[in-house]
């Protein structure tokens, strides 16, 4: 399969935002998504982005059934950890059902993790539903590890308005 991995750009945008929303249909939670196009122009785009992107393009020849040539993209940011130091973290990993299998998801992932490691990160961090298994067998097969089963570790998150009463001084 010819495609290719490039940095995404504030056009891609459209095409970001169509993906994030198939991926969130696949897992099911298609009405927690409020991230909007305009959203991801400015936070991605701007002086002092909050998050980071690539995307695999297929030649028009190769294109979906749908027309698109845009058929997978990652998001990342990076963090910090106080025992290891600088890490990645990969929001986002998507390919497009009919493009699956073609090595694009690795070739997105293993993007990330150069684009990690030239900053001087020595850790990729991401999350994987727990009924994914083809995510979950994945990962594995690409030495990543499960931190929740091996550490014990639960990722967690303080949203809405328990966020806003977790504010007040």
């Amino acid at each position: 399969m010819d495609f290719s991995i490039r940095a995404a750009n504030v056009e891609d945008c459209k095409d970001i935002a169509r993906m994030i929303l198939e991926l969130a249909e696949y897992e099911k939670v298609a009405d927690h998504v409020k991230v909007t196009q305009r959203d991801l122009e400015q936070d991605g785009f701007s002086k002092n982005p909050f998050f980071h992107g690539i995307v695999a393009e297929v030649p028009e020849q190769h294109k979906a059934k749908e027309g698109h040539t845009k058929i997978g993209y990652a998001l990342y940011f990076y963090s910090y950890s106080s025992w290891s130091g600088r890490a990645v973290y990969m929001e986002d990993l998507y390919v497009m059902p009919e493009f699956r299998g073609k090595g694009i998801g690795k070739a997105l992932m293993s993007k990330v993790a150069q684009l990690g490691l030239a900053a001087g990160c020595n850790q990729l961090n991401f999350t994987v539903l727990d009924w994914n298994k083809p995510s979950l067998d994945f990962y594995l097969s690409q030495g990543s590890f499960d931190v929740t089963a091996d550490m014990g570790y639960h990722c967690m998150r303080c949203e809405g308005e328990a966020l806003e009463h977790l504010a007040q001084p």
